[in-house]
C-alpha cells in the first residue's frame, strides 16, 4: 500500500495548491487521469464544504488529507476538528434542465462526490470528522 499525507490550513487558495500536490502523487502512482480529474473535483468540493460548514470561512484551522492506494482501490480521508456536519445524507437533485434560469445554486457538491465516487463516508469521533471517499479500481 502506498500513502501519502498533506496538511493544510482552511483556506480556499491552500485548497487549489494541495489538489497540484495530490495529482502530481496520483500521475507517479500511474492512476489514470480521468480518475485524477474525478479526485480533484471531489477534493475541491470536499475541502470547500470543510471550509464553508466545519470552520464557518475561517482561515486559522487545520485540515489533513491522506491517500492510500493499493492495487483495489484509492481511498481519501479528509480530517477536521471543526463543527461536525449534521446533514449529510446523498442529496438528489429535483430540478428542471432545462429551466436554466432555476437550476441549483447550492448542494450539488455533494450529489456529484457520490456520483464520481464508489463509497462516501462521514463520522464524528473523538471531535474530529472523518469524510472518506473511494475508488474502486476495474
Amino acid at each position: 500500500m502506498t500513502e501519502a499525507n498533506f496538511s493544510i490550513a482552511s483556506d480556499y487558495e491552500q485548497v487549489v495548491e494541495v489538489n497540484k500536490l495530490i495529482r502530481t502523487f496520483l500521475l507517479k502512482e500511474n492512476i489514470e487521469m480521468h480518475l485524477c480529474n474525478a479526485v480533484e473535483i471531489c477534493l475541491n468540493e470536499a475541502l470547500n464544504n470543510v471550509i464553508k460548514h466545519a470552520y464557518h470561512n475561517s482561515s486559522k484551522y487545520g485540515i489533513d488529507i491522506n491517500i492510500r492506494k493499493n492495487v483495489k482501490y484509492l481511498e481519501i480521508e479528509i480530517v477536521d476538528n471543526g463543527d461536525p456536519r449534521t446533514k449529510f445524507d446523498t442529496p438528489s437533485l429535483d430540478y428542471d434542465p432545462g429551466d436554466i434560469d432555476n437550476l441549483p445554486e447550492s448542494g450539488m457538491g455533494l450529489y456529484i462526490i457520490h456520483q464520481l465516487m464508489d463509497e462516501v463516508n462521514y463520522i464524528t469521533l473523538n471531535g474530529k470528522n472523518y469524510f472518506t471517499l473511494k475508488k474502486w479500481f476495474d
